[in-house]
């Protein structure tokens, strides 16, 4: 029913056992009906490498990888061809996540912007979705995506086009560039599905007094977004506090439906269909 577009099943804190535990929990929801899939989203080589493993284990997985900005210190060249040769696997369907943190700068910015670059460079040059973290760097994660060329009419023309509201120009030109967890204002939002972007919705959007984000799901039509549980971050209500899994996806699925005012069934259906098509899962 649902599709949980970013996840980190691989999460470098769990043990073995809370693993196992978070993989049963997922599965179970797979084999009740409540999911369909979910992404293992990589973060550096290691968690790539995972993430791989485990859409090769396990069919309703599939995986991204790349290099987060947090980890970008510790990246190189020869990472960086061995990301390539993982991506080119059948159960890859986007590089990420990748892109720039200005909150945390646990990577000098420079170097953040560096790899940044070249993995747009290696998505573009396989023709694959991107997954994007911005944090705090909103002006300069567009221009760089600009720059690269990643909302560009060639690159367009390797993606099918999508559904889309007649009235926004262009919209259906598909440049599968995705903003997780998105955050930032209804007017950047605009901004990016004009580019050709899409926007997955996560967690925060079921908490208290969060009407910017409100805000967003009101403007945006469904056509452009998608939802995530970033797990095991950012837990929805009545989840919070807890530590959040892909079968948790429901409650932003529901809060997204009632902001909407639609039926759950009828945005589960869209954003997984959304989903399938943004990652061309067949």
């Amino acid at each position: 029913m649902l599709y949980d577009s970013h996840a980190h099943l691989n999460n470098e804190s769990f043990s073995p056992e809370e693993r196992e535990s978070f993989i049963a929990a997922t599965r179970d929801a797979v084999e009740s009906g409540l999911l369909s899939f979910v992404n293992d989203i990589g973060f550096d080589l290691e968690s790539s490498v995972l993430a791989v493993s485990h859409a090769e284990q396990y069919d309703w997985c599939y995986a991204a990888v790349g290099c987060h900005p947090h980890d970008t210190k510790d990246f190189d060249e020869a990472q960086l061809a061995m990301i390539r040769a993982l991506a080119q696997k059948e159960r890859v369907k986007a590089i990420g996540e990748i892109g720039l943190d200005f909150y945390y700068d646990n990577s000098d910015r420079d170097t953040q912007r560096y790899w940044f670059r070249r993995q747009i460079q290696l998505a573009n040059e396989l023709g694959l979705p991107i997954v994007i973290h911005d944090r705090d760097a909103n002006a300069e994660c567009m221009q760089i995506l600009k720059e690269e060329g990643a909302f560009s009419d060639v690159r367009k023309d390797k993606f099918p086009r999508r559904p889309a509201p007649a009235d926004i120009p262009n919209a259906a030109k598909d440049a599968r560039v995705l903003m997780h967890c998105y955050s930032g204002s209804r007017e950047l939002a605009e901004q990016y599905i004009r580019l050709g972007a899409t926007l997955s919705i996560a967690g925060p959007l079921t908490y208290k007094n969060n009407r910017k984000t409100i805000e967003v799901v009101e403007a945006i039509p469904l056509e452009f977004l998608l939802v995530e549980t970033d797990s095991p971050y950012l837990t929805p209500v009545p989840h919070r506090g807890e530590r959040n899994m892909p079968p948790y996806v429901e409650f932003t699925a529901r809060k997204l439906a009632e902001v909407k005012g639609l039926s759950f069934e009828e945005v589960a259906a869209a954003t997984k269909e959304n989903a399938m098509r943004f990652f061309a899962i067949k």
